[in-house]
């Protein structure tokens, strides 16, 4: 029997499909992972040796700021040499948007909010961007509100983030360009949340995801897992960036893992481990990352519970494709619902993955990311 599609909370939102280089956003194109280089974008080298590292991480699109003429100088080098399509990241000066767009980047991103007198130029960008097969994201972002929007509602407000990328998406269209999509972010969740709520309801446009300066590394990942959860749950978002104060290659795994967890992309390896309690008579916390740390870089989908005592231990191993049910000095390795053996503790993080290694051969490798971590209550 074919395997079942995994459940999804709701449908994908209808959007507009663009192209971002060869990455297809939007329509029925999986929901892909962006990140930021952090590197001056003028270090050639430098840039496209983070480029790479995020390659490797599963990066789909990356980012690099521009905001020198040196930076736009090293544009086409690494559009040209990077194995996934670059975005340059534009503020202010409007030249450095054609420059970008005669480099061979696969996208722009532009800011309306603080590019000078960039609706007056919206026509000669359309017509650029439409000669060389580039696609624009209208980036509206909180810190950087057109200021007349701010003078009307006070302050970035989800209505006035929404109206601000409604009116730049209308100047496009009214150039005959569609091949773009919007971010609305802001640095609150909830603003974020109903920005996107409201701006799915307006158009077709495919959106971007992303709650800006979410902040270092373990609050932006809460912030932006809940104002994520909360979008893609309802269908809303066509590509996402975690914002960090951390390294891009932690936005990917964070992006990832987030997809993953709503099923919206294929699963690799996943460990479930309960969080511990007076039951437990191992130390679960050391087996799990243990095991986690021995089987990282594993490109199936396999399932993996470390478990630590005879409360949930023994039907947690069972549902799983390998576990251990723990206790007593002892652990109970059990693959596909039958137990295989019983092991001194001592012995079960090397048993777990010389089983799993087994079970991996047997299986076919998935597109995703590095180890999901659950725990189980």
């Amino acid at each position: 029997m074919p395997a079942l599609p995994a459940p999804v909370l709701s449908p994908r939102r209808k959007t507009r499909k663009i192209k971002v280089g060869d990455v297809y956003v939007g329509g029925d194109a999986p929901i892909s992972v962006q990140s930021m280089c952090t590197t001056k974008t003028h270090d050639v080298n430098a840039t496209l040796q983070q480029i790479a590292e995020l390659t490797a991480s599963g990066c789909d699109i990356v980012r690099v700021a521009c905001p020198t003429q040196d930076d736009a100088d090293a544009l086409e080098a690494i559009a040209r040499k990077s194995n996934i399509p670059v975005i340059a990241d534009i503020h202010f000066q409007p030249k450095y948007v054609f420059a970008a767009i005669e480099a061979g980047c696969a996208a722009v991103r532009v800011n309306p909010g603080n590019i000078k007198k960039f609706d007056d130029q919206v026509k000669e960008i359309a017509q650029a961007a439409k000669d060389h097969g580039t696609s624009i994201r209208i980036g509206v972002n909180a810190g950087s509100l057109d200021p007349r929007l701010l003078a009307k509602y006070g302050k970035a407000t989800p209505e006035a983030l929404v109206e601000s990328a409604v009116w730049e998406a209308s100047l496009f269209e009214e150039h005959g360009f569609h091949d773009f999509k919007i971010s609305v972010k802001h640095n609150d969740p909830v603003v974020m949340v109903r920005a996107y709520e409201m701006l799915s309801e307006r158009g077709d446009w495919p959106l971007h995801l992303g709650v800006t300066e979410a902040g270092p590394a373990f609050q932006g990942t809460i912030k932006s897992a809940t104002a994520f959860g909360a979008l893609l749950s309802q269908g809303i978002g066509d590509t996402i960036r975690v914002s960090l104060s951390a390294p891009p290659v932690e936005e990917v795994k964070v992006g990832i893992q987030i997809l993953q967890s709503l099923n919206l992309r294929p699963r690799k390896l996943e460990i479930v481990s309960c969080p511990s309690c007076g039951r437990a008579q191992v130390d679960v916390y050391e087996l799990a990352e243990k095991v986690t740390a021995g089987l990282e870089g594993m490109e199936v989908p396999l399932r993996v519970a470390v478990m630590g005592c005879v409360v949930n231990g023994p039907g947690e191993a069972r549902e799983a494709d390998l576990g251990v049910a723990s206790g007593n000095g002892k652990g109970q390795i059990f693959v596909k619902g039958e137990v295989i053996k019983t092991v001194p503790e001592k012995d079960i993080v090397e048993t777990l993955i010389e089983e799993a290694m087994k079970l991996a051969e047997t299986m076919e490798p998935v597109d995703g990311a590095s180890p999901q971590v659950i725990a189980a209550s």
